[in-house]
């Protein structure tokens, strides 16, 4: 990967303190390490943000959420490799079982932005659907009986028309946080978000695509309790100017 494009997929801090960094991931920027993600992820730039402090964590170290901490760069919470937005990320094992506790519990509050396909009807809901991983592709997953509760707030914020078709600008908001939610539960509508690569047939990316550089799914806004403070925090991330540009009348 050469520099400029590693600039580009760097995240843009927006706050930090000694407890907890705000981040404005980029979209293309893998949240978690693995052995099939080639190129720098969010927790190897955590790494870096931490190194100063990991002289002080032994292997050996028995308490589990320092192990995981570390384990995981303080990482509490991820988005979509193509999703942008705002993410929180602890630095301090405290801080790190205080975030995940508020996340698992559903104390913090998300908010979304995305253009989808259609004139979304009615224009501000809920969708309460069970997800589950697809049996016959692992990489995506489908609204099933069975599946794990999920629930997703909706409000369109606008309707356009781009080349003869209709489309709806909506402010998400999950309350429950599966993978994939807000891309299976809109697609099961029949309203999928534009530039969908694993959502939509060939042709409609492609087509999509002609216009729309990549999924449009932005993470705007984030809420929690400061693990330290205790006082509510909020933070939002604006629409990055590849996806502004697309929406403009």
């Amino acid at each position: 990967m050469n520099k400029a494009k590693t600039q580009d997929l760097a995240p843009k801090i927006l706050y930090e303190d000694n407890q907890l960094i705000v981040i404005n991931k980029p979209a293309g920027l893998v949240v978690n390490r693995a052995e099939s993600v080639r190129g720098e992820t969010v927790q190897d730039w955590m790494d870096v943000k931490l190194k100063s402090q990991s002289s002080k964590v032994k292997s050996e170290d028995r308490d589990e959420i320092k192990k995981e901490f570390w384990a995981r760069s303080g990482v509490v919470h991820r988005l979509d490799k193509e999703t942008s937005g705002v993410m929180v990320l602890a630095k301090s094992s405290e801080a790190f079982q205080n975030l995940k506790n508020q996340f698992k519990n559903r104390q913090t509050q998300k908010e979304y932005i995305a253009l989808v396909h259609g004139a979304l009807e009615p224009k501000k809901g809920d969708i309460n659907l069970p997800l589950a991983r697809n049996p016959l592709n692992r990489m995506r997953f489908v609204v099933r009986l069975g599946g794990r509760q999920a629930l997703t707030f909706y409000e369109v914020e606008k309707t356009l028309e781009k080349n003869g078709e209709k489309y709806s600008l909506v402010r998400l908001q999950p309350r429950t946080g599966r993978t994939h939610q807000i891309r299976v539960h809109l697609k099961h509508i029949g309203h999928p978000l534009v530039a969908d690569l694993l959502y939509l047939s060939k042709k409609q990316l492609a087509k999509d695509l002609s216009w729309c550089p990549r999924l449009f799914l932005h993470a705007a806004k984030l809420i929690f309790s400061h693990p330290g403070t205790k006082e509510k925090r909020q933070f939002k991330a604006e629409l990055p100017k590849e996806l502004e540009k697309t929406i403009e009348e």
